[in-house]
C-alpha cells in the first residue's frame, strides 16, 4: 500500500485518509452497514468476484449515474459477479435512494459508522466525511486484481476497465 494524495473538490485539495490498495494486495475485511441495518463482511462474498463501487454521496448526480451503471451491468455478469456500492450516506437514504431508482443489483452499504471501510481502502475524505470516489475489483479469493481512485470528485470512474478486470476473473 502507498501513500495517497488527497481529492480535488472544486478548486480545493480535501485531504484523504489511509493508503491506496495496490493490485495483488489482499484486500482488507471490512464491517458495512445493509440498507437493513443488517451487518456485511467481506466473507460473505465469498467465491464471488466483487466490484466495490465507492462514491461520496448517492444523492449526487454522478454518484446516482455510477450507482446505476453497475446496477445495468450487474444483470449481464451474472451470478459469479457481485456488485457493492460503499458510501458514507445512511443506510436509511442508501434503502429510499434503491427503492426510488430500483436498484435491485447490485448492494448498497453504508461506511458511516465508523468508517474504517472508507481508511482501510484509502477513501476517507476526512474534511467531508465522505469517501472518495474509487472502484475496487478483487478476485474469488479477496485478492486486489484492480484499482481506481479517482483523483477529482465530479469526475466518473472507467467502467470499461473495471467490468473488463471482473470478466476477466470468471
Amino acid at each position: 500500500m502507498t501513500d495517497r494524495p488527497g481529492m480535488k473538490v472544486g478548486d480545493r485539495e480535501h485531504p484523504v485518509q489511509g493508503p491506496m490498495l495496490e493490485v495483488g494486495s489482499p484486500a482488507p475485511d471490512f464491517k458495512l452497514i445493509a440498507t437493513d441495518m443488517s451487518e456485511r463482511i467481506l466473507a460473505d462474498y465469498d467465491g464471488k468476484v466483487k466490484i466495490i463501487s465507492c462514491v461520496p454521496s448517492i444523492d449526487t448526480g454522478v454518484c446516482s449515474a455510477q450507482t446505476r451503471r453497475f446496477n445495468e451491468e450487474a444483470a449481464k455478469l451474472g451470478d459469479g459477479v457481485v456488485i457493492l456500492t460503499v458510501s458514507a450516506d445512511l443506510p436509511f437514504a442508501l434503502r429510499r435512494y434503491c427503492a426510488n431508482e430500483g436498484i435491485e443489483n447490485t448492494e448498497t452499504l453504508s461506511a458511516h459508522r465508523d468508517m474504517k471501510f472508507a481508511d482501510d481502502y484509502g477513501v476517507h475524505d476526512t474534511e467531508w466525511r465522505i469517501c472518495q470516489r474509487a472502484v475496487f475489483v478483487l478476485d474469488k479469493d479477496n485478492i486486489v486484481r484492480h484499482t481506481e481512485y479517482v483523483p477529482v470528485i465530479g469526475n466518473e470512474v472507467n467502467f470499461e476497465a473495471a467490468l473488463e478486470a471482473a470478466k476477466s476473473l470468471l
